[in-house]
């Protein structure tokens, strides 16, 4: 039998172990508004370093004994030069790197005045889920998932609407589209990316019904507009590849179809840089 003080060590090897990340996929580098920045780390430990990137945890994992920071950047980043910063115990280090600019293109869609135009009562039930939907899609939860080869493409179909697009509703500018559109017929089954917990289950204005897992260190993605969830509670295990629902139209929907977001550090990103295949 082994001692006390020999099990602890054990027990605390297994979890340090746990905690790093060595990537087995790796997504693609695209250093504009609303893509993704790798960074190595100069960081010589086995200990995960911490970064962050406008006071945002980013995302970190190791390749060939490095470590690796990838830096979500907002569709709102101005192009030009930034920093993201290494802290360590000596103070914050910088780590520069440069965006480019990127126009994205615009799209109009005609929508139900409701959707535009919202009455007293459906601004303050937008209202009362955002936190709920934000919370969820912008917590950093300090666990390494194991990840696969590749990202698993949620569902095949013709791509309606695609990630940055300046969305224009009747006639009136929106926010950039976050997310990507794949259009298929109604209850198609729509698979997790990833794998992760489930951190969000809700019918919600904007969204329809909508899921979002968790892929730890601030990697989430959503699905929206479904028109079934499979048998999930919020903190179910989920795998990648795993049937969570169904295609619909719920929401603020012109018809069938997947809206599908990918997030770093809080920051929206373009879903096909995970596809090695696009």
């Amino acid at each position: 039998m082994l001692s006390t003080p020999r099990l602890l060590l054990i027990c605390l090897i297994l979890l340090f172990s746990a905690s790093q990340v060595q990537a087995e996929f790796w997504p693609r580098e695209s250093r504009v508004p609303g893509g993704i920045a790798i960074l190595e780390v100069p960081q010589r430990s086995e200990a995960p370093p911490h970064v962050y990137f406008q006071e945002e945890r980013v995302y970190t994992a190791r390749k060939n004994g490095s470590w690796y920071a990838w830096v979500g950047i907002p569709l709102s980043q101005k192009p030009g030069d930034t920093q993201a910063y290494w802290r360590t115990r000596d103070g914050d280090l910088a780590l520069d790197f440069s965006v480019s600019n990127k126009e994205y293109p615009a799209q109009h869609l005609d929508v139900d005045y409701e959707y535009v135009a919202l009455s007293d009562e459906d601004l303050a039930r937008y209202r009362r889920e955002l936190p709920e939907l934000r919370g969820a899609m912008d917590h950093f939860r300090p666990v390494a998932e194991p990840l696969p080869e590749k990202v698993v493409k949620p569902l095949d179909g013709r791509y309606s609407s695609l990630f940055g697009f300046r969305r224009v509703f009747n006639g009136e500018p929106r926010n950039p589209h976050s997310g990507l559109d794949i259009a298929a017929p109604q209850g198609a089954p729509i698979q997790a990316a990833l794998p992760g917990k489930v951190a969000a289950k809700n019918h919600y204005f904007f969204n329809g019904k909508t899921l979002v897992i968790d892929h730890g260190q601030g990697m989430t993605s959503m699905y929206c507009h479904m028109h079934e969830f499979a048998d999930l509670q919020i903190g179910d295990r989920v795998e990648a590849g795993q049937v969570i629902g169904q295609v619909g139209t719920t929401g603020r929907s012109t018809g069938p179809h997947l809206h599908w977001t990918m997030s770093l550090n809080t920051a929206r990103v373009e879903p096909k840089l995970f596809l090695d295949s696009e």
